[in-house]
């Protein structure tokens, strides 16, 4: 991966993070916490929805929906285990 392919899978994991703290309403860890979350989605993302199978579709939307699935799932998780 370039640094050019990191830094936008950062700006798009930062933006999914923010959505999936809008998606997972008053679960969110904070915009700073939903943006870390997101960019940690984003890259499970990258790599386990191609595992699975799962193509949304390509550019940048695609790659923001991708995150976005990553993120929300990396949410839910998170906020599962500080309940507990």
């Amino acid at each position: 991966m370039t640094i050019e392919g990191l830094l936008i899978l950062l700006l798009i994991g930062a933006v999914a993070g923010w959505l999936a703290g809008l998606i997972v309403k008053g679960r969110g860890l904070g915009l700073i916490g939903n943006i870390v979350v997101g960019i940690v989605g984003a890259f499970i993302a990258s790599w386990l929805l191609p595992q699975l199978g799962i193509a949304i579709g390509g550019g940048i939307l695609g790659s923001i929906i991708h995150a976005m699935i990553g993120a929300v799932i990396l949410l839910v998780i998170v906020m599962a285990i500080r309940k507990v």
